[in-house]
């Protein structure tokens, strides 16, 4: 496990229920491009729903930490890029099943026009350090 201080409230900042603000690490740095609802077989997961996209995004996000020997206590952030803010419950839930509210990561939440194809509606980003 990794050597993470998490910093949900800084002097002077408001605190935040959904991440931390500050992530202290020391070790290797990860960094796991954005992934997308597709399965092993490169076909697409959960067309229409936000909710079946985010567990496969979490999921492989999951594959992608374990293959650098991370796994998301050694997440510091994720960068959530969606193309309608109202599924970012559907994401925390997922992300509820991995990462508990008292090991969260610092994180964003991008709206964008669209995602690299139609059927998308989420993309996330993780940013991980493995301890030293």
């Amino acid at each position: 496990m990794s050597a993470l201080t998490r910093i949900t409230a800084p002097d002077g900042v408001a605190p935040a229920a959904q991440y931390s603000h500050v992530v202290l690490g020391t070790g290797r740095f990860v960094a796991v491009s954005g992934q997308i609802a597709l399965d092993e077989d490169g076909k697409v997961v959960g067309e229409g729903d936000p909710a079946a996209q985010a567990r496969q995004v979490f999921e492989n996000l999951r594959r992608c930490l374990a293959a650098a020997g991370a796994g998301f206590d050694d997440v510091i952030k994720l960068t959530y890029f969606v193309t309608d803010v109202a599924h970012l419950p559907a994401i925390r839930e997922a992300r509820a099943a991995h990462i508990p509210d008292d090991r969260l990561p610092a994180s964003s939440a991008v709206q964008v026009a669209a995602l690299v194809r139609p059927e998308f509606l989420l993309e996330i980003e993780a940013f991980a350090v493995i301890g030293a």
